[in-house]
């Protein structure tokens, strides 16, 4: 056989197995966690998408997760843009107020929907309470997200398990503290106070206690990360994509500086969904 021959088809060969080693890649993707034909999505008040379109009620059509406005662009319609099967099959079992103590209840709602994918928000409520004191612990924290993804496992083992970051309280006093607006909100509705008491002092008790308490979520987003790693490959975390986001006030309800508004539910919707299966 001639050299030149040869060479020719030992390139030819190569790029045969380079293109089926790129054709087999996204089949084994597709094959270890399918496209969902159905979702429900776990968690707050930011879920249930309060204050985004009203004045103190829930706006579940623009829920970052399962809404169905195209304004927010929601998990559940991004899949849809992909799978046809999952339409009118979006679950928002969330509830205003919820704190991690609830989320075995909620996953045993979500199990009852045979959910294939699952979002969970939760730890804002633990963290913003009234006081630095009244904050659940750590290890409580944990227990009850184990406790939760228990029910899980137990009930749906080939569900697909979204788990987010709390998101970064302090950078709601960071982004309102100057706005005398959003502090009206914060001292008459009693708004987060272990972290936005006080928000015009700079005095060393008050920053402190500002640490204290982002401390406090860093500890729980530590815990969500790694009870989804012991969960299986299943479960995903967002690496603190939501914890890191550094919103703007703009983002926030012009209700209470403190809920996601449309724009913030759209923006958390596109950075989730990015940092989690993104099918």
């Amino acid at each position: 056989m001639y050299p030149l021959v040869r060479r020719l088809l030992v390139v030819v060969s190569m790029l045969a197995l380079i293109l089926v080693g790129g054709l087999a890649s996204p089949a084994s993707a597709t094959q270890s966690h399918p496209v969902p034909n159905s979702m429900a999505s776990m968690g707050d008040s930011i879920t249930r998408a309060f204050n985004a379109c009203g004045w103190y009620f829930d706006c579940t059509s623009r829920s970052f997760s399962t809404g169905s406005s195209s304004s927010v662009n929601s998990h559940y319609l991004r899949i849809l843009d992909v799978n046809p099967a999952i339409l009118g099959n979006n679950y928002n079992e969330a509830r205003s107020g919820a704190k991690a103590d609830e989320m075995a209840t909620q996953a045993s709602a979500v199990v009852n929907r045979d959910a294939e994918y699952v979002t969970i928000l939760i730890g804002a409520n633990d963290a913003c309470t009234s006081s630095e004191e009244s904050m659940t612990p750590v290890d409580t924290f944990r227990a009850q997200i184990d406790d939760e993804l228990d029910t899980l496992q137990a009930g749906l083992p080939d569900a697909r398990v979204y788990v987010m970051s709390v998101p970064d309280i302090k950078r709601l006093w960071e982004v309102g503290h100057t706005s005398s607006t959003a502090r009206f909100y914060w001292s008459a509705y009693n708004i987060c106070q272990s972290m936005l008491a006080n928000p015009t002092s700079f005095d060393q008790e008050d920053v402190e206690r500002r640490d204290r308490v982002q401390q406090r979520v860093i500890d729980y987003n530590s815990e969500l990360a790694d009870a989804c790693a012991g969960y299986g490959a299943n479960c995903t975390f967002d690496d603190n994509a939501v914890f890191g986001f550094p919103f703007e006030l703009e983002h926030l309800s012009g209700w209470d500086y403190f809920h996601p508004n449309t724009e913030g539910q759209a923006l958390l919707a596109e950075i989730s969904y990015e940092a989690g299966f993104n099918w």
